[in-house]
């Protein structure tokens, strides 16, 4: 976890994305990239020079004929171990996608739908930040998704302020690799909720995730240099505060 808390501190220094005094909202899913950030934010805490809080939000999706889904007692029982509030939100937006609108390809309107509704709880509650789990794998696969779906170069931001809302969201994940989040969780016990998504493992990312997977085999590095990349065009908002870019080897993988 030490590994993790140095490249989480470093990603927040080098896009200024805590100021004193912040509520920083995580939204916890039960996946092990949501439940590293809720840990490494609330141990960061502790020893970080600029005083913030946290909470944590769970959306629960409901199941197919709107009744609630998952069992979320573990991850309460985890937050209370963080000294972490927690608030558990109930929905039927799994009824709503996949009875009632049937949706051939859900992950768009169901990011939308979870988006809104993570918004709006944590805008009742007075806070204005969010803190999302992407890592550097994320950013890579979106970059290529970019360019292979849509013939462009983009990717989500570091630090996005939404001005309808009022909400900045924030990624303190993104120098941490999948391989690392996942080997530290296991290590950890965290308690992991499976994700019950009809639509888990058949999307246009996981399509991408393979042919990565595959060109990393064949180019060593490609990952980390895809992902600096981003940093030297600049993408943007991907560069860093002061000009202090990433270095490529800092990308952690394993």
């Amino acid at each position: 976890m030490n590994k993790i808390l140095s490249l989480v501190r470093r990603c927040v220094e080098d896009y200024d994305m805590i100021q004193p005094g912040d509520v920083i909202a995580v939204g916890v899913s039960g996946g092990k990239d949501s439940l590293i950030l809720l840990t490494a934010l609330a141990k960061l805490r502790e020893f970080y020079p600029v005083p913030y809080q946290v909470e944590a939000f769970t959306l629960d999706m409901g199941h197919a004929d709107g009744r609630p889904g998952m069992d979320f007692a573990p991850v309460a029982a985890y937050c209370r171990e963080l000294g972490v509030p927690y608030t558990l939100l109930s929905s039927e937006i799994h009824h709503i996608i996949f009875d009632l609108r049937r949706e051939k390809n859900p992950c768009s309107m169901c990011s939308k739908m979870r988006r809104g509704a993570l918004h709006s709880a944590i805008l009742e509650r007075g806070i204005h930040k969010i803190a999302l789990g992407h890592h550097s794998d994320d950013a890579v696969e979106t970059l290529f998704m970019s360019l292979i779906f849509e013939g462009r170069l983009s990717c989500f931001q570091p630090v996005t302020w939404l001005d309808r809302t009022g909400i900045t969201q924030i990624r303190p994940l993104l120098y941490c690799g999948e391989n690392l989040i996942r080997h530290t969780a296991q290590r950890l016990e965290l308690p992991v909720v499976s994700n019950p998504c009809p639509a888990d493992g058949n999307t246009r990312r996981e399509e991408i995730k393979k042919l990565i997977y595959e060109l990393q085999g064949r180019y060593p590095g490609l990952k980390t240099r895809a992902f600096g990349a981003m940093q030297r065009l600049p993408l943007p908002a991907w560069d860093t505060v002061e000009h202090r870019r990433m270095p490529v080897e800092g990308f952690e993988e394993e």
